[in-house]
């Protein structure tokens, strides 16, 4: 089956079988960001935005983005690094392997979401795990950027 789809601002089009997922899709086609967890929708790192709204890949078949546009970590890395900034000052970082998730959801947040509370933040986030900190020097990082980048926090 043929498909095409924009993969951060270039148009692919590729034959793929009918139940292959769009997580494959794009590491198959150089979107290393884009990461295997848990295989169960429950941890965030394979988070993508599909024409800006952040899905999970590991969930979402290759076809059903038949005409749409994925971005990916490395499609916002200027973003990103900016974010890991604030992420490496609040001792935030630890392996990296939880970043690119939550860095996609930040940044969508951060469009999405206009002077976001604590809770808000904490919800928004709530299917992002880490095995490595315990979430607050995140939070402290996320509040910051966001304060700096996206309005006052309420």
């Amino acid at each position: 089956m043929q498909i095409t789809m924009m993969i951060n601002g270039q148009r692919i089009i590729d034959d793929i079988k009918p139940d292959m997922l769009l997580l494959d899709f794009l590491r198959a086609h150089g979107c290393y960001s884009v990461k295997r967890g848990c295989e169960t929708s429950n941890c965030g790192l394979c988070t993508v935005w599909l024409d800006g709204k952040p899905i999970l890949s590991c969930s979402m078949l290759a076809v059903r983005c038949d005409g749409h546009a994925i971005t990916t970590l490395e499609g916002v890395e200027q973003e990103a690094h900016e974010f890991a900034d604030y992420m490496a000052k609040q001792g935030a970082e630890q392996c990296g392997f939880c970043s690119p998730g939550l860095i996609m959801n930040v940044l969508a947040m951060k469009k999405e979401l206009q002077q976001p509370t604590r809770e808000a933040i904490n919800h928004y986030l709530a299917g992002n795990l880490c095995r490595c900190t315990g979430y607050m020097g995140q939070l402290r990082a996320i509040e910051a950027y966001l304060q700096e980048k996206g309005g006052e926090q309420a």
